[in-house]
């Protein structure tokens, strides 16, 4: 099992799934804004944060059943709406392709097409050039994602648990790169697509690329945000959410 916690009392379950070398401290700020109106869980994916250590596999399909078994640990919620930032958004679609009866909805933040042959440029692809270290390509991720200097003004620890996390990290973008983890036409859940009015050029043409696929979609361009909007912009991600939810149901 993975560690997870849980807020509010609301009556309908929101599920948040994290990105690679993040952890579900990342979506804190976000789940505070909606466990007034829902119930909330958030939960370290294996290899990350409180679910240290682990031996993997770090399989898409892995995940999937990690996610599965948060959502079945809940009382009362058979079923329930995921939000996934980054690689976190894949793990959402890829539940809602294999186990529907689970799922109301999936939100997704600027989650990667590492398996199609125009994405690059990202801080996953930079940290794959160094895979046989794992702890220099977690480094490398890290400083790409927040600069050098940011970086160095980590605590020694925080750096430490970062570098330590770099298997996880490593086996889950080589694994997202060289399968594609579900099929768009088997989605038949709405689906709230998201990105950040400054991020990547390929996240923005990631998340274009999703819309168009999914055939219950909508894109949002959350202004002023970048890769970490649902951290940085929590209010506006948060509102997109309980919007979409309401239109959903």
């Amino acid at each position: 099992m993975v560690w997870s916690a849980t807020a509010g009392a609301g009556s309908e379950l929101v599920v948040l799934v994290h990105g690679s070398l993040d952890r579900s401290a990342g979506l804190l700020k976000l789940s505070r804004r909606l466990d007034g109106r829902f119930r909330v869980t958030r939960y370290d994916r294996r290899g990350y944060g409180r679910s240290v250590p682990h031996d993997g596999p770090f399989t898409m399909s892995a995940q999937v059943d990690d996610l599965a078994e948060v959502i079945a640990a809940e009382p009362d919620h058979e079923r329930c709406v995921v939000v996934g930032h980054s690689y976190g958004g894949n793990v959402a679609l890829a539940l809602a392709e294999r186990a529907p009866d689970l799922v109301d909805a999936v939100v997704t933040y600027e989650s990667p097409l590492s398996w199609l042959p125009w994405w690059g440029g990202s801080a996953g692809s930079s940290a794959m050039a160094s895979r046989d270290d794992p702890a220099e390509a977690a480094e490398l991720f890290m400083r790409r994602l927040i600069g050098d200097e940011r970086w160095e003004r980590l605590p020694p620890s925080t750096r430490a648990a970062r570098r330590g996390e770099g298997p996880a990290m490593l086996g889950e973008l080589a694994d997202l790169r060289e399968h594609a983890p579900w099929e768009a036409d088997r989605i038949t859940v709405p689906v709230l697509v998201m990105f950040g009015e400054h991020g990547q050029p390929h996240h923005r043409r990631g998340a274009e690329t999703l819309a168009d696929w999914l055939p219950d979609s909508r894109l949002e361009m959350v202004p002023d945000a970048r890769h970490f909007g649902p951290n940085t912009h929590p209010d506006d991600v948060a509102a997109r959410i309980v919007r979409f939810i309401d239109a959903s149901g």
